[in-house]
């Protein structure tokens, strides 16, 4: 079985705790997860952003070949979710 995605891995080792995203946008958000879990190479997650845009919900998904990590949102007055971008890097925020 091929390795899993080194970026969920990092952001699954971290939650509980506060973790920094950064996408490839270039934008970095801190967003806190109060799930993340992994069903074979997939990997899924769901929290808030603490550091801004605190009403939306924010959601973890694996791409379909499991090379990306995509980052979604739905906010309050909304229906659905929006692709926010991909995730490129993550660590531990500092508290």
């Amino acid at each position: 079985m091929p390795d899993l995605n080194p970026v969920a891995k990092r952001i699954h080792n971290v939650q509980p705790r506060a973790v920094r995203l950064e996408l490839d946008s270039g934008e970095t958000g801190v967003y806190e997860f109060s799930s993340t879990e992994f069903f074979q190479r997939e990997f899924r997650g769901e929290g808030v952003r603490v550091d801004a845009d605190r009403e939306a919900d924010f959601r973890l998904i694996s791409s379909e070949d499991y090379e990306r990590i995509l980052l979604g949102r739905s906010g309050p007055d909304e229906e659905g979710w929006s692709m926010v971008g991909e995730v490129v890097a993550a660590e531990r925020a500092e508290e």
